[in-house]
């Protein structure tokens, strides 16, 4: 595998991961009160596509892993992407709320082009 490949789906891996961890996150109350204000909620229609979006992201994510690392280090590859994509999105709550979304939608659209460029490669 060559550097640019792997370091392509090290970017699905993080981006996947980071677009997921943003939709199920936006899936509880309080955190789309943060970014909608409060005694707002989630349609049970938009918080169902958030947790089945963020479903397929983790799910993108480990795949991703599982394909740079193999089945074995896959798995501790996945939960270091975990936590460096959870990490960046408690301070992204903590500190800047309002770009989440933002946030979500870049880092899903970074794995996108990743995965495009990971073919390339």
């Amino acid at each position: 595998m060559s550097g640019l490949h792997a370091t392509c789906l090290a970017l699905v891996a993080l981006g996947a991961a980071l677009a997921g961890l943003a939709a199920l996150g936006l899936a509880m109350d309080r955190h789309w009160e943060q970014l909608h204000g409060r005694g707002t909620g989630p349609a049970p229609s938009a918080r169902r596509r958030l947790r089945h979006a963020g479903t397929v992201g983790l799910l993108a994510s480990l795949l991703a892993c599982i394909a740079l690392r193999g089945a074995a280090q896959g798995w501790v590859a996945w939960a270091g992407m975990l936590t460096a994509a959870a990490l960046t999105l408690a301070l992204a709550l903590a500190y800047a709320a309002r770009a989440v979304a933002r946030l979500g939608w870049t880092a899903a659209a970074l794995a996108l082009l990743a995965l495009a460029g990971s073919f390339g490669a």
